[in-house]
């Protein structure tokens, strides 16, 4: 890829205490590409989330989106360059509908804002109406529009985890932080989310990804990236990366192999 990456990171260093949680790490996402960081448990992969979304500063390191430097701009000033994340517990607002849920992420580009429309102060109603079409325009993205009105809590799991999506969605982002999307969906919930996933990139958005699922992972992904203990072991395409000696005996196995695409109902999977 000859274009200027749209995010690029130098040299990312953060520890806590004595343990260092990613260990100068170098990284460029490309627009309208799917990257996914892969590793063990604890080689600091949500800490890098962490880091490129403001939510913790950087001991040591740059990061550039868009060509601006981001560095030490807070969550919110992330947000607002178009850096959208998501969690890997279920962050959703259980006494507000499916909808309601929704139109939070499209009020942050409203003019009056969540509060004035909460309120319902002079001169938002035009505004209210139009969020609210926009936020069914979500929910139809991503298959809940017949769910709006439901209690978000009253939802199964996997459709509460695509009210996040779609609210996610709803804040325009141009850089998409997935962190473990797929962790307690079903087999056939998964594979809903592996072609959500690859619609949301189709219409524009470029997607990091964070994910435990490795038939999800090497299934969409453009390019793969692995850390162990908070340094990068390998990056490359899913073929590149399963057949790297390195990834294999820190992660994947010798004995792992990629389930057929169409995959069958099965139990839950935890991440």
């Amino acid at each position: 890829m000859g274009a200027k990456p749209l995010l690029e990171a130098r040299g990312l260093l953060k520890s806590f205490g004595g343990v260092v949680a990613v260990n100068h790490v170098d990284l460029d996402i490309h627009r309208g590409e799917i990257l996914a960081l892969i590793g063990p448990n604890g080689a600091g992969k949500t800490t890098m989330f962490n880091l490129i979304s403001g939510t913790h500063r950087v001991d040591r390191g740059e990061i550039f989106f868009a060509g601006e430097d981001i560095t030490y701009l807070r969550p919110s000033e992330v947000a607002a360059q178009g850096i959208v994340r998501t969690f890997q517990n279920l962050q959703i607002f259980g006494n507000m509908t499916v909808l309601e849920n929704v139109m939070v992420g499209c009020h942050l580009h409203g003019k009056a804002g969540f509060f004035a429309s909460a309120l319902r102060l002079p001169g938002t109603a035009v505004e209210e109406t139009r969020i609210r079409q926009r936020g069914m325009e979500f929910l139809e993205k991503v298959g809940l529009a017949d769910q709006a009105d439901q209690p978000a809590v009253s939802l199964p799991f996997g459709q509460q985890r695509m009210v996040e999506l779609a609210r996610s969605l709803a804040v325009n982002p141009k850089l998409l932080l997935l962190d473990e999307p797929a962790a307690g969906l079903t087999r056939v919930e998964a594979e809903e989310l592996d072609r959500l996933i690859c619609q949301v990139r189709d219409d524009g958005v470029t997607i990091f990804l964070v994910e435990h699922d490795m038939n999800l992972v090497m299934g969409i992904a453009d390019r793969v990236m692995v850390v162990q203990y908070g340094t990068k072991i390998a990056e490359g395409t899913p073929a590149e990366v399963q057949a790297n000696t390195a990834v294999i005996q820190a992660y994947l196995g010798a004995d792992w192999h990629q389930e057929p695409k169409s995959r069958q109902p099965a139990e839950v999977e935890n991440a």
